[in-house]
């Protein structure tokens, strides 16, 4: 089953898993409101959205061309349909009062400001729909309801928050923020008489904790950029996630704690996105292209890591206009460099992509990632890479030859056809330089291929064979998840520690 949903997620982008969870939930809203389990009505409901979408697909337009940013109608989306879940929604009987128009309109137009506004090297800081309702709560005494949080939406707020979090790959952020959220909750309830049973039971179906936890603190802007500081971000939030948190008069509300750890992570990671300006396109194989960029400032990264792409193009279908692709050169190159695989009914992002010319202009942001060498030089490593997979070792090993720094690496590389190893060259010459050992196996030979390598699909016996000593490595993989879930698979059965396994963040092949 799972196998089925990974496949499904990996052919859609992150932002439109959270947009389809988005609408599952206003849908879901809407017949729990038929049977008078909500209340408010689906009219209501549905009025109070387009209340919001309206004003925010507006601001965001006007503030793109004061600011001459690209346009992200999809994020203008996501915002409101937010928006739309936490403010308890009001009948168009009340279209003008303080309800209506003006805190419904208001909060969709703080939102979609503090993108612009309160950003940094054009990289927001806060959660756009958190500060909103927290702003509105000071300004006009109107605040969020978070009706999202309550029994009879928990179940689909689960499933929705699953696929979420499926996708993103961040359920250890889900844990530790509800563990901390919970543990505070409860030590409070069961001062006051509480038993623990309910007071866990109160923590989980009469607050927001579900659909907080999945959708918008995993929001990948806003998060810190490695899995250490995300624990820690996550479990601020949850320490400030319980109302009995206060400041003086000043209690704590889901959208104060996530403001709060906003601002950690603002304060530890990476500022502000990158203009990238193509210099060169380069084909690596049948169907993997590099593409050269320019910088308008210094990018600091650690080799192995991602970043987010925004490519502004006219008419994106529905897999929008972003995506996450592994830096391919080493920090100390001047250019940035991205190897890119091109499918049969690319999207229009990756048509976009493919048809750039030298001088057009990418936004990236939010350098990212766990997929970083150790600091222990002595340690003995093992790369597993299929496919576009290869990028993070091309950035590491890369960078380890220009420092003509060895290490006890072997690299495991497979590909379909000898000409879909890219830079095969770099990790030749990393064989005559730092002593990297490269296993190359390519599964799809026809019968005229000149091959005198390993053929067939790398497994076990490979390991066994060309690293004998695989119990005292630690292997990086990198790949489809189907790849490196199936590579995480046969370690474990052959015996190797799980915490000496390491995988690359793969958002998916759309």
């Amino acid at each position: 089953m799972l196998d089925f949903i990974d496949g499904f997620l990996n052919k859609i982008t992150m932002y439109r898993i959270t947009l389809y969870a988005l609408l599952f939930l206003l849908a879901s809203a809407c017949v729990l409101s038929l049977f008078g389990l909500l209340p408010f009505t689906a009219v209501s409901l549905i009025f109070s959205t387009g209340i919001i979408l309206g004003a925010a697909l507006l601001v965001n337009k006007i503030f793109s061309i004061v600011f001459e940013v690209p346009t992200n109608v999809e994020s203008a989306y996501i915002t409101s349909f937010i928006l739309a879940l936490i403010i308890t929604p009001v009948s168009p009987d009340r279209f003008f009062s303080a309800s209506g128009l003006g805190f419904l309109g208001w909060a969709a137009v703080w939102a979609m400001a503090s993108k612009f506004i309160l950003s940094f090297n054009k990289k927001h800081i806060f959660n756009p729909a958190a500060f909103a309702v927290a702003l509105t709560a000071l300004t006009i005494n109107q605040t969020a309801s978070w009706w999202v949080g309550t029994l009879y939406m928990l179940p689909f707020a689960a499933v929705a928050g699953f696929i979420v979090v499926r996708k993103t790959a961040r359920f250890e952020m889900v844990w530790i923020f509800g563990a901390v959220a919970i543990l505070f909750s409860a030590i409070f309830d069961i001062t006051k008489g509480v038993s623990l049973l309910t007071a866990v039971w109160q923590a989980v179906t009469v607050t927001p904790m579900v659909f907080m936890s999945t959708i918008m603190l995993t929001e990948p802007l806003t998060v810190p950029p490695t899995r250490n500081m995300r624990i820690i971000y996550a479990a601020l939030i949850g320490l400030f996630f319980p109302p009995i948190m206060h400041f003086g008069s000043i209690y704590s509300t889901p959208e104060l704690a996530l403001l709060i750890g906003n601002l950690f992570s603002f304060a530890i990671s990476p500022k502000g996105r990158h203009i990238m300006r193509l210099k060169k396109k380069t084909r690596l194989s049948n169907d993997v292209y590099e593409f050269c960029f320019e910088s308008d400032r210094v990018v600091r990264f650690s080799p192995g890591q991602y970043m987010e792409w925004t490519l502004n193009h006219r008419k994106p279908d529905s897999r929008g206009n972003r995506r996450f692709f592994t830096i391919a050169s080493p920090p100390d190159e001047k250019e940035i460099k991205l190897g890119v695989k091109f499918y049969p009914n690319a999207s229009s992002f990756k048509q976009a992509l493919f048809s750039a010319v030298p001088g057009d202009i990418i936004l990236a942001a939010q350098p990212a990632g766990d997929f970083v060498l150790p600091g222990n030089k002595n340690e003995k490593l093992a790369f597993i890479a299929g496919g576009i997979g290869i990028t993070p070792f091309r950035s590491i090993i890369t960078h380890l030859v220009g420092r003509n720094e060895k290490r006890d690496m072997v690299l495991f590389y497979s590909a379909r056809t000898p000409e879909d190893l890219a830079y095969r060259n770099i990790f030749d010459e990393a064989e005559r330089r730092i002593g990297l050992k490269p296993v190359y196996a390519v599964n799809g030979l026809g019968k005229s291929d000149n091959w005198n390598g390993k053929t067939g699909f790398l497994n076990a016996d490979t390991i066994r064979k060309e690293a004998p000593d695989y119990l005292e490595r630690t292997f990086y993989i990198s790949g489809p998840r189907s790849l490196v879930d199936s590579f995480k698979k046969i370690l474990i059965e052959m015996e190797l520690d799980p915490k000496k396994i390491k995988t690359d963040y793969f958002p998916g092949l759309a």
